[in-house]
């Protein structure tokens, strides 16, 4: 009689007690490793936690207890003055306005690079192959620089005001957004880009014909996440002289007691703005990405 589970033909079997053993020690190693790993890890967090403590002026544990003394005191004044809130709202909405003007300049200065970049650095895509690893370090360039450091040294150079802060977002985001467009770009589909091609199109009419149609829909689906993204880093940059809703805070916080109602009246307003951009971001990149 023929063993059909291993085929028509006779001769040896597979040993299955052989392939169990195998399979438990490959499973011993694995959690073997993982606990190597743990310990190393509580190890490494244990060594550094006591630096810092050591390093520390007061002292973590000593000051743990004073770390909601601050919060307490501001929501008690903005509780007191509650019916001052909604007139605030008011009085901050234009330098919300510009923080979401900011944001949205720098994200579509951004995205327009990360297009232009990601298509250069594209395997397969790319105009000049050889200088696919340039553009793409030149992209871990613009990621790599923090967008509050760009400010700061944009004003030295340009001063205070808007203008450094688009520049610094812009320039963060097409690094950001670039290196998730080429991995977006690197699953097209190439045949319509060879039909092109084989009727004598350049490469600009190919990419603008044949791969930005594939990827529009989820290209414009991270250029709306980016654009929550910037909102956050605009509203950080106004700490450091770049104007919008950012600078408010920092002036109310700089006065301190008698400015907290405005502080929360500023963060209550930043939190509603980003839950609406959210939600509107949100409902387009599904209609973008599902098609309905």
């Amino acid at each position: 009689m023929v063993d059909i589970a291993f085929g028509p033909h006779g001769g040896k079997r597979p040993n299955l007690t052989q392939t169990r053993e195998s399979y438990l020690e490959l499973v011993r190693r694995k959690r073997l490793y993982g606990g190597i790993l743990l310990v190393v890890f509580i190890a490494l967090f244990a060594s550094g936690w006591q630096l810092a403590e050591s390093r520390n002026a007061g002292g973590f544990l000593n000051g743990i207890g004073n770390v909601f003394q601050f919060p307490a005191e501001v929501m008690a004044e903005a509780w007191a003055k509650r019916a001052e809130i909604p007139a605030l709202f008011l009085q901050h909405s234009p330098a919300l306005i510009e923080t979401l003007n900011i944001a949205a300049v720098a994200t579509l200065i951004g995205a327009g690079m990360a297009m232009g970049l990601s298509l250069l650095a594209t395997r397969g895509l790319a105009r000049w192959p050889r200088a696919i690893p340039l553009f793409r370090r030149l992209m871990d360039a613009m990621r790599a620089v923090p967008e509050i450091v760009i400010a700061l040294v944009l004003i030295y150079i340009l001063g205070g005001g808007p203008v450094p802060a688009v520049i610094a977002i812009a320039f963060h985001t097409g690094g950001a957004l670039g290196k998730l467009f080429s991995e977006v770009a690197e699953n097209a589909d190439l045949k319509p880009v060879e039909g092109l091609q084989s009727v004598g199109a350049n490469w600009s009419q190919r990419m603008w014909l044949g791969v930005i149609p594939q990827v529009a829909p989820n290209w414009l689906s991270y250029a709306l996440l980016r654009f929550e993204v910037n909102v956050r880093a605009s509203a950080i940059l106004g700490f450091v002289g770049e104007g919008g809703i950012g600078h408010d805070l920092k002036l109310a916080m700089q006065w301190g007691q008698g400015r907290y109602d405005q502080v929360v009246a500023i963060f209550l307003l930043l939190f509603l703005s980003i839950v609406v951009i959210d939600r509107i971001s949100d409902h387009f990149r599904h209609r973008l990405v599902k098609g309905h």
